[in-house]
């Protein structure tokens, strides 16, 4: 039996799908084609160049590029060459982190981008490993451990001519069980860990994903996400390659927020048919479909509002839509569509079908908002220490508010805090077993055998299974909120839905570390109050103008607390009694947020020590306080 690796999954999707494009990128104003013969002819060029160079099984090569067709031509080429990829991401700009990564790794070489060859130029004095740096970009000047893409291929060339038979023997002695990736965490709490990812595990993970999402060849996606994380890597890269599927990449701009702003136009020109997403991305497309609903006058208003309402009836939870009273409503919701969802549905190409969300949690109404547009944002979970999947919505079987269905062939279970496994419904550390599951973390035997017992992997997030065999994730375990009498909540399903729900309020994060009550720090949206100010005629530079501003964020938490729209929702002895208003988002620039986007929950704590300890004051309960005033005047 072959071995169930990544370039055999690439040979015997070029074998079937071979004029298929595999590849598309922006080039000269216009997306360019590579099919996936045309691919695979440029892999093992790459690879056989690797070769040339001295590069033997088990080296370590990192490659830190945005996401375009080279990226995939340089993680396969490193694998063809039986080496092992430590990809790492372009906003890693901390440059003690970055060395850590390569230098931990052990990596030999490093494939870059021309944004990245500045990073690399500061610190590779201090990689006494580090041989060589190849460029996917041409530069003015090249420095003698340099070599450029085009270089490195034309040597692949020679190679394959000279040793062909032996280049085919390289790639067809890697084994299932040899390493493709060494994937490093955020490092919250202390050195990040390196994942090692198997090619069993990645494979594994396409089937299984494959299992419960089907995916015809004329699919397209447009993956926004960071290319380095497993969740692309494998829901996109490697299960469209599989299944001979397209991909394409965003337009790289000048700066992250050039290429930030490329999206948009870029859903347009290429029309995919699913986008993979995270709670921040779906939270800042709702925002702008509302935004421009409310551009167009009360009526445009009124009519949505109408139509949302509608859909939140008819859909249900998924599981049940149209079903039963609901079918009465059939034919309002076609008009609805009609008239109104299929022209939103227009500003993302057209032919996007769904979304498949994962990262973290993504609240229900979210879930409910874009179920009734018509493109539903089908929650999944997992993470890269299971390549990543475990479970996930599809539109053949979902509920909304869950993370789905187990994937194929992967056990799952709840235990409770002694490892023992728990019933249906009963709450939980999620544990699971299979194939996907992790060689373990690298040179770090004692955080292996702490996440990994007998084969099993402890997850470290909570959550438990419903009757329906749907998986709910609560959050994890390190970000629960724990009140003075011991008892545990997770924050992450009050922050989500507080943000969704609110146009003044653009990140928040609960804290209660065994204290009386909760309390919050919250960033605004600076430009959706000082409209608010302005259409009143006050400025946030007055007295009278702050109180409002803060007054405002206070009526949009109010709403979640008795009397309230949403009152019932959460608790309230986990809404916050107490808000601290900051200045500065939380950013990967300023490590507040991880590479997935997660609030980086001890950082921000750390950081925020003195606001924290202000807000358990008497005095930090009004939230017009000196500390907030003072922010508010120095917004711009």
């Amino acid at each position: 039996m072959d071995q169930r690796t990544l370039p055999r999954l690439l040979e015997t999707s070029a074998e079937k799908y071979g004029p298929n494009v595999l590849m598309w990128e922006k080039k000269d104003k216009a997306y360019q084609p590579m099919t996936y013969r045309e691919m695979r002819e440029r892999i093992h060029q790459f690879a056989a160049g690797l070769l040339s160079l001295g590069v033997a099984k088990g080296d370590r090569l990192a490659l830190i590029s945005e996401g375009r067709t080279d990226w995939v031509t340089a993680e396969f080429g490193i694998l063809y060459a039986g080496a092992i990829n430590v990809p790492i991401s372009v906003k890693l700009d901390e440059l003690s982190e970055l060395k850590f990564r390569l230098a931990h790794s052990g990596a030999r070489m490093v494939v870059i981008s021309s944004g990245q060859v500045e990073k690399i130029q500061k610190i590779k004095k201090d990689l006494p490993e580090l041989e060589k740096i190849i460029l996917l970009d041409e530069c003015e000047t090249y420095d003698r451990d340099q070599i450029t893409l085009q270089n490195l291929l034309d040597k692949g060339k020679h190679y394959l001519d000279a040793n062909r038979s032996q280049f085919e023997a390289t790639w067809q002695s890697i084994a299932e069980k040899d390493l493709a990736n060494i994937c490093y965490t955020s490092g919250t709490t202390a050195d990040p860990k390196g994942i090692m990812l198997t090619h069993r595990n990645y494979t594994a993970n396409v089937e299984q994903a494959s299992s419960l999402l089907p995916i015809p060849e004329w699919y397209l996606s447009l993956l926004i996400l960071p290319w380095d994380h497993a969740f692309a890597h494998v829901a996109g890269i490697y299960t469209l390659m599989s299944n001979g599927a397209s991909m394409a990449s965003v337009q790289v701009g000048k700066t992250p927020m050039e290429t930030l702003k490329n999206i948009p136009l870029n859903i347009k020109e290429t029309r995919p048919t699913f986008l993979l997403s995270v709670p921040s991305l779906a939270q800042n497309f709702r925002k702008n479909i509302e935004k421009g609903i409310r551009a167009k006058g009360p009526r445009a208003v009124k009519l949505f509002e109408k139509a949302m309402a509608t859909a939140y009836k008819y859909n249900g939870l998924g599981i049940d839509r149209g079903k039963g009273s609901r079918m009465l409503l059939k034919p309002m919701m076609m008009l609805y569509d009609k008239i109104l969802f299929s022209k939103i549905r227009e500003n993302f190409g057209g032919r996007l079908q769904f979304f498949i969300g994962g990262g973290a949690l993504l609240d229900i109404d979210m879930q409910r908002f874009y179920y009734a547009i018509g493109i539903p944002m089908y929650q999944g979970y997992g993470l890269s220490e299971a390549a990543p999947i475990i479970s996930a919505n599809v539109p053949k079987r979902h509920k909304l508010g869950s993370s789905g269905a187990v994937v194929a062939n992967l056990q799952v279970k709840i235990c409770d805090e002694n490892g023992r496994e728990l019933p249906v419904g009963a709450k939980g550390e999620i544990v699971c077993k299979g194939e996907n599951v992790m060689a373990g973390y690298w040179r770090n035997e004692k955080a292996t055998q702490e996440t990994i017992r007998d084969g099993w992997l402890y997850t470290g997030d909570l959550g438990y299974m419903d009757p329906d065999g749907f998986l709910y994730v609560l959050g994890r375990a390190k970000s629960l909120l724990i009140s003075n009498d011991g008892e545990k909540y997770s924050p992450e399903g009050i922050e989500e839905n507080i943000i969704a729900h609110s146009a003044y309020i653009d990140q928040i994060m609960l804290y209660n570390n065994q204290s009386p009550y909760t309390v919050a720090l919250l960033v605004p949206n600076r430009e959706a109050l000082l409209r608010l100010l302005k259409s009143e005629n006050l400025s946030q530079q007055s007295e009278a103008g702050q109180r409002r501003a803060l007054q405002q964020l206070q009526k949009e938490i109010d709403q979640y607390k008795e009397g309230g729209a949403y009152s019932g929702l959460f608790p309230g002895k986990w809404l916050p009694a107490a808000v601290g208003v900051l200045g500065e988002p939380f950013t990967e620039q300023n490590r507040m947020l991880n590479s997935t986007l997660k609030m980086v929950r001890n950082k921000i704590v750390e950081y925020y020590k003195t606001r924290l300890d202000y807000l358990f004051t008497p005095e930090a309960k009004d939230i017009c306080n000196k500390q907030n005033m003072t922010i508010l005047s120095r917004m711009e």
